[in-house]
């Protein structure tokens, strides 16, 4: 016999066959209950529908292939803080920073030290998350539509908050890192912030942890040469590092 709580997690899930993200708010006005009900509910195990930034949306593990911030969080957790030590030093007393989407940035955040006054530019919910934690920061997060699945705000309309700044570095992230194919990462909404980043910044660094070299994801970032220092948490295999050098592409490691 179905539970109520079986029963919410059902309508909650048949609700998301017809859009990609359904409010909390709205999912307790759907299901008649709190929304404390409703994160209760998907607190316990075995849920097909998980709760990221506000928003239920179905759970990662049904989406083979797709890239969930809910299911990357915790990937090679020790990776990302080794690389984010490396990264983090890069910052000086009062730079204009500019914090891409992904996973590994709120690790890099977390490794900035709280007295470092800095202007930090972002454009994802988890990223502005870990920011806001730091006193000395001034944070700007750039608006407009969300989406859930990368906790990402893409700009509405032609103007985008990058028009109007010029950061010292930009941190960009890449999930694949090869040496034909260049940057790449899962979701083409990445991509427009990405390359705006690139241009306004007087220094790109391409962030990846060393899981990350080899593979190929279906959104291009761009070549490797267009970055000005790659970090990462260990030095790739002979070959790339290889490359790496012959191309003067700076290789920084904790």
């Amino acid at each position: 016999m179905e539970t109520r709580r079986e029963e919410r997690i059902h309508k909650l899930a048949q609700a998301l066959k017809r859009t990609d993200k359904l409010h909390l708010k709205d999912a307790a006005q759907l299901l008649g209950v709190s929304e404390m009900t409703i994160r209760r509910d998907l607190t316990e195990p075995a849920s097909t529908v998980v709760l990221l930034g506000g928003y239920i949306v179905s759970d990662p593990k049904s989406h083979a292939g797709h890239y969930f911030v809910s299911d990357q969080h915790g990937q090679n957790a020790a990776r990302k803080q080794r690389l984010a030590q490396a990264a983090a030093s890069l910052i000086s007393e009062n730079d204009t920073v500019f914090f891409d989407c992904g996973t590994t940035l709120p690790y890099i955040v977390d490794a900035i030290p709280d007295t470092l006054a800095f202007t930090a530019i972002c454009c994802a919910m988890n990223t502005f998350l870990a920011l806001k934690e730091k006193p000395a920061c001034n944070v700007i997060l750039s608006g407009g539509e969300f989406h859930a699945d990368n906790a990402l705000f893409t700009p509405i309309g032609a103007h985008s908050i990058l028009d109007d700044l010029c950061p010292t570095l930009a941190f960009i992230s890449a999930a694949g890192i090869d040496p034909e194919q260049g940057a790449t990462c899962y979701n083409i909404n990445e991509l427009a912030m990405k390359h705006h980043a690139m241009l306004r910044s007087r220094t790109r660094v391409l962030v990846a942890d060393s899981s990350k070299f080899g593979k190929v994801l279906p959104a291009r970032i761009g070549e490797l040469r267009h970055f000005d220092l790659l970090v990462s948490d260990s030095a790739p295999e002979p070959a790339l590092k290889s490359w790496l050098a012959q191309q003067n592409i700076p290789l920084r490691l904790p």
